[in-house]
């Protein structure tokens, strides 16, 4: 199973970069994690509606049609660590890869949400979708260290 993370944004900055490649180097080679960046859509002049529509074709064109695809949203379920590790263990069941997608400044567009198997939320409150990258890089270590046995899951 592979995970990938399809996010709008080509050029984060130095520590966003640094801190996704932290943990996706920790998660075990049967289940790597790839960033996939997409280019954010010309704002100028622009309504927000277009943008997102724009932005929100390139992420679907970045999944396949078997993908299990999870768009993060604010308005999605929030999960428990403990229920993310549940979820990563019936992703690898499945035997299909995983699409995750961050949208750009306006969000995700409907269509994405449309083609989303599931929505998750990672917070009630609006994330930096830089810090997101990372944010969900380590929550998806930290849940395949609960199904590993691992302890960094308790910290101890």
């Amino acid at each position: 199973m592979k995970l990938r993370l399809v996010a709008v944004g080509t050029r984060p900055p130095a520590w966003v970069t640094a801190g996704f490649e932290t943990y996706a180097r920790r998660l075990p080679r049967e289940m790597p994690l790839e960033l996939v960046e997409v280019p954010s859509a010309a704002r100028r002049n622009v309504p927000s509606a277009r943008v997102r529509e724009a932005e929100g074709a390139r992420l679907l064109a970045q999944t396949g049609a078997r993908d299990w695809v999870v768009a993060l949203d604010e308005r999605g379920r929030a999960r428990t660590t403990p229920e993310l590790s549940g979820r990563l263990d019936d992703w690898r069941m499945q035997g299909r890869d995983v699409a995750f997608l961050i949208g750009g400044a306006d969000g995700l567009d409907a269509a994405c949400l449309e083609r989303a198997d599931e929505t998750l939320s990672l917070s009630a409150m609006t994330l930096p979708h830089a810090l997101v990258r990372v944010f969900l890089a380590e929550q998806l270590y930290r849940a395949w260290t609960v199904l590993s046995g691992h302890p960094y899951h308790t910290g101890h």
